[in-house]
């Protein structure tokens, strides 16, 4: 049991729901932050947790409450998801943000994990690892890239350990109801005799959200590393596979309809993350 104890910010989202649990399970104390307490109330960790209802946005929060006692801070939180081409992300959620991670250094916490994107790679085509120029194509890739350059500008100043862990594709409980695998389970639930997707070509880097809860964790095991690294899977699989495979998981003999959309001409066809810094890190406690 290590017993540091976790700020974790946007607790009740998709990702932040499963990494309390895989902190909890690790033996951090964990303090849990998000706006809404009537959703984190659902939370099967919700009484082992030190639970704070905050907006982090609000200026007048007082962040030194807020960090007392805390050894680290996993910053999950940001709104607005999932719409990647709002402005906001960058006219309001970047300044915001950056604010607020500034006051949680200056109230002396030293080590900060923040959640980036593989967005911020961009267009680029193939097994993308750390060393890949950022070059984010849309306004939350650009918002999230710009946040981590504050960051690392900050840490020159003020040193603390930053650590930037790169999300690709998640799936699991809690996951966008509109996201690919969501909707196929429930057309899947309602018996649908089709359906509708792109041709399925594309290839991404599939992860399940337990898996990486369980990378985030391990990684506030390590405080000795600072520094970007992918939380990925490392293997491309097309869609077209990652939908057969779950119908076959389920039983389903749902029909495909190919090409009833386009391909987004915001991605590139075929990308996935390398991995490899994230095992080296790890060590022992990586789990694929």
């Amino acid at each position: 049991m290590n017993g540091a104890k976790v700020l974790l910010t946007g607790a009740t989202g998709f990702v932040g729901r499963h990494l309390a649990s895989a902190l909890l399970e690790r033996g951090f104390q964990v303090r849990a932050v998000a706006r809404n307490v009537d959703v984190a109330r659902r939370m099967p960790w919700f009484a082992d947790v030190d639970w704070v209802a905050a907006d982090l946005h609000d200026p007048g929060l007082d962040v030194a409450a807020l960090t007392e006692g805390i050894s680290a801070l996993a910053h999950l939180a940001w709104p607005g998801l999932p719409n990647y081409g709002g402005l906001f992300h960058f006219e309001r959620n970047l300044p915001a943000d950056y604010a607020f991670i500034r006051q949680v250094v200056a109230a002396g916490v030293k080590h900060v994990l923040v959640t980036g994107t593989c967005f911020e790679y961009g267009l680029q085509s193939g097994s993308l690892d750390e060393a890949c120029m950022a070059q984010p194509a849309n306004p939350y890739g650009l918002a999230k890239n710009t946040l981590r350059l504050f960051l690392e500008s900050l840490a020159r100043q003020q040193p603390f350990t930053l650590q930037w862990a790169r999300l690709f594709y998640l799936h699991g409980e809690g996951q966008n109801p509109n996201s690919l695998l969501a909707s196929l389970e429930r057309a899947i639930d309602e018996k649908a005799a089709s359906f509708d997707m792109s041709a399925g070509e594309q290839l991404r880097d599939y992860l399940p959200i337990a898996t990486a809860a369980g990378h985030l964790a391990a990684l506030l095991l390590h405080p000795e590393f600072s520094g970007v690294v992918n939380v990925s899977s490392g293997q491309p699989v097309s869609v077209r596979r990652l939908v057969e495979q779950r119908l076959a998981a389920r039983g389903s003999s749902l029909s495909l309809n190919l090409g009833a959309f386009g391909y987004s001409p915001h991605e590139p066809m075929a990308f996935w993350g390398n991995c490899e810094r994230l095992q080296q890190i790890l060590g022992a406690h990586y789990v694929a």
